[in-house]
């Protein structure tokens, strides 16, 4: 027998405001009644993160905020979730003001992809954006923090990423996995 997988039920365990734990009930493609637990988000129409550069210094921008799943002060590219009625783009261009106080440009969208897939169907896209760092309002950026947020903003070089994510590391810090995926991609290349 080889089948589509497919759910045959959702039972919800639980709910709070953002996130929904669910059993999923699914059947394998031999046929094989399976179960599985997951995490969805809820009140949102999925999420995005910003990889933000900053023209004239070729920087990127990073955060670091605490994350209470992790127990950490995480390393992460900026990112938020789509509120209704919000393209990706209105979600990235207000959620980098939002965190970081900089006023940036959209150059490109990706396609919407599963951040853990073993985990949540949660749907993230990655928004390449560029800042005009000569603008006055650029120049000395006040960020606009939710009351829950608690956000640092760091500029760092893309040839110095893989440097300051083993220092932020060092000084016990997270880095998302996302950032590591990057900084692997734009570093020097190992021999």
């Amino acid at each position: 027998m080889n089948n589509a997988p497919h759910i045959v039920n959702r039972q919800h365990l639980f709910a709070a405001q953002w996130l929904r734990l669910d059993l999923v009930h699914y059947v394998d493609r031999r046929g094989h009644e399976r179960k599985w637990e997951a995490a969805q988000r809820i009140n949102c129409n999925g999420a995005v993160l910003m990889i933000a550069e900053l023209r004239a210094s070729g920087e990127i921008i990073l955060v670091r905020q605490y994350r209470p799943p992790a127990d950490k002060e995480v390393i992460e590219f900026p990112a938020g979730l789509i509120d209704d009625g919000e393209t990706p783009d209105e979600t990235a261009v207000r959620e980098l003001l939002e965190e970081t106080g900089y006023h940036g440009t959209v150059t490109d969208v990706s396609l919407p992809g599963f951040n853990s897939p073993g985990m949540t169907g949660e749907m993230i896209y990655t928004v390449s954006m560029n800042i005009d760092d000569s603008a006055p309002r650029n120049r000395e950026p006040v960020s606009k923090q939710e009351e829950s947020e608690d956000i640092e903003t760091f500029l760092v070089r893309k040839d110095e990423l893989e440097v300051f994510l083993r220092d932020a590391a060092g000084k016990g810090w997270g880095i998302d996995a996302k950032v590591i995926t990057y900084a692997r991609g734009v570093g020097p290349k190992k021999q």
